[in-house]
């Protein structure tokens, strides 16, 4: 703790210094002042706790310091110390909130006493202040979040206690309109990537500009993701005024372009969600690839929804080629009909997002490809509109084409792998088989492969054709039982699938050089 002893001569300051038990009392810091100018800026710069002062000192008397501390330094407590017994001085001092009165000459046991319970008194305070600051930190953090679930709750038509309205003061309007402005993803990137501090920032300059309209309130509306809702009282003329400024407001301070949609004009509570879904449907139909539009929005037509359905067996045709070529005419197809004098809606993309999804899903399965689907369909549109609330439709279109192209390329991999797996699959199943007769038809279908993919595939695998591979594996197991068995050759012939003995040995010798038996008498 610090304490200050202001008194103009200087030998009543060494007494108190003398005379006080700083340490008991946790000071560890004292100085001093002579008149109350010097003293102030003491105060100002360290903040003391404990002040000890004269009443009669030059430039700035005790009741003019006593003053000064009661308005701007209530915090600090002081001591009077002086040699006038005088009422008047007294009750100044009690005025001014002087915790004591000690007349000179000091004597030490008093100013012991006083001290200590003066110290005990700033604790007490202090801890009460402390308790004070963290409840009010504690309000203060609280208080958005408080006012986003109670005002969503009037919006959605949820009951709330009357006081609720009394004390957002939204009583006594005559008419109500919703305004809507969706925050962006550029808006988020400016500061940090951090959405809270967004929001906050986006609500303390729309509420400072209500304010001083007695326009209404603004608020984050927890039902849906990035909205900011302001709950105007009054009627849409008015609102679109308030709107407008708002609009300059966050343009001047943040450099960024909002829209704002009108709901309708209400004149009760019970049809607050009325106006704010109506703000929302001309949200979602506005068009976004205009940057000379009005970014109020107040009326607009619901727009056409097409379907990226509708293209599923132009996809499938572009999948099989597995060329990017073929997706670059299908994108500007799809763009084509999509976007017609350049109207392109929000809700429009929303769909059209969403559809691609599925039919990613879709093929990502069809070529048992690993996938993840991602958990914000909006924010991925909502992340190519730029400053100027524009969609940038051609960034849009390449992050699309780079993410086909991802998936061609990992298509043709596993094909790479699926092809070669299945060709070995064949090798096995013909070693297994070598003792009958097997046809390509019988591979194309077991193992749902063209006999023509299944020639050319294995070949390129084997460097032989499958009839050749065939007849080897059955001249080897014919080798092996002409060396390990006494078994007749046409006996040998029909175990590994020849029913003519004589074509058997022709084959044999034609392949070993040699005929059977001639083969058995030299492994002897």
């Amino acid at each position: 703790m610090r304490a200050l002893i202001v008194d103009d001569e200087k030998h009543v300051r060494e007494g108190i210094k003398l005379l006080a038990d700083w340490e008991g009392n946790e000071i560890t810091e004292i100085y001093e002042a002579s008149n109350g100018e010097d003293a102030i800026k003491i105060i100002r710069s360290l903040n003391p706790e404990i002040i000890f002062s004269d009443m009669k000192m030059p430039k700035l008397d005790g009741t003019q310091l006593l003053k000064w501390m009661d308005e701007h330094y209530c915090e600090g407590k002081t001591i009077v110390v002086t040699g006038y017994d005088d009422y008047h001085y007294m009750r100044k001092a009690m005025h001014y909130g002087s915790s004591d009165y000690l007349l000179k000459p000091i004597d030490p046991e008093m100013l012991n006493d006083t001290l200590i319970r003066v110290v005990k008194e700033w604790k007490e305070e202090e801890k009460e202040r402390i308790n004070k600051r963290s409840k009010n930190q504690l309000i203060n953090k609280m208080k958005p979040a408080y006012r986003d679930q109670k005002l969503t709750q009037i919006i959605n038509n949820v009951p709330v206690d009357k006081f609720v309205w009394e004390e957002f003061r939204l009583t006594k309007a005559t008419a109500y309109t919703i305004g809507l402005l969706q925050v962006s993803n550029i808006a988020v990137e400016q500061f940090g990537g951090d959405k809270d501090i967004t929001f906050f920032t986006l609500l303390n300059i729309i509420n400072e500009q209500l304010s001083k309209k007695s326009g209404g309130i603004a608020f984050r509306y927890i039902t849906s993701k990035g909205e900011i809702v302001l709950l105007l009282k009054k009627n849409k003329k008015e609102s679109l005024i308030i709107a407008k400024e708002i609009q300059i407001n966050i343009q001047q301070l943040l450099g960024l372009t909002c829209t704002i949609a009108l709901g309708l004009e209400v004149n009760s509570a019970v049809q607050l969600s009325l106006s704010y879904q109506h703000a929302k449907s001309m949200i979602m139909n506005r068009n976004v690839l205009r940057n000379n539009q009005e970014k109020i929005v107040m009326d607009n037509d619901e727009k056409e929804i097409k379907s990226l359905m509708d293209y599923g067996s132009s996809i499938k045709i572009a999948i099989q080629t597995g060329e990017m070529d073929a997706f670059h005419s299908l994108i500007g197809q799809i763009q084509t009909d999509f976007i017609q004098k350049q109207q392109l809606c929000l809700r429009q993309l929303f769909h059209l997002e969403n559809e691609y999804q599925m039919i990613s899903t879709r093929w990502y399965k069809e070529f048992n490809l690993p996938f993840s689907l991602p958990t914000d369909l909006e924010e991925r549109v909502h992340s190519f509109i730029d400053k100027e609330d524009v969609f940038q439709l051609e960034a849009y279109k390449d992050r699309k084409k780079r993410e086909i192209a991802l998936f061609l390329r990992r298509v043709k991999r596993q094909n790479k792998r699926t092809s070669k797996n299945i060709i070995q699959e064949i090798e096995k199943y013909i070693k297994m088989n070598f003792h009958r007769e097997i046809k390509l038809q019988e591979i194309s279908e077991r193992f749902y492969i063209s006999r023509e993919y299944i020639s050319r595939k294995f070949k390129q695998e084997y460097h032989i054709n499958i009839s050749e591979y065939l007849v080897s594996i059955r001249i080897q197991k014919a080798q092996e039982l002409l060396e390990n068995s006494n078994l007749k050759v046409y006996d040998i012939a029909n175990m590994i699938g020849y029913q003519d003995d004589k074509y058997f040995r022709k084959v044999f010798k034609k392949i070993v050089g040699i005929s059977p038996n001639e083969y058995r008498e030299k492994k002897k």
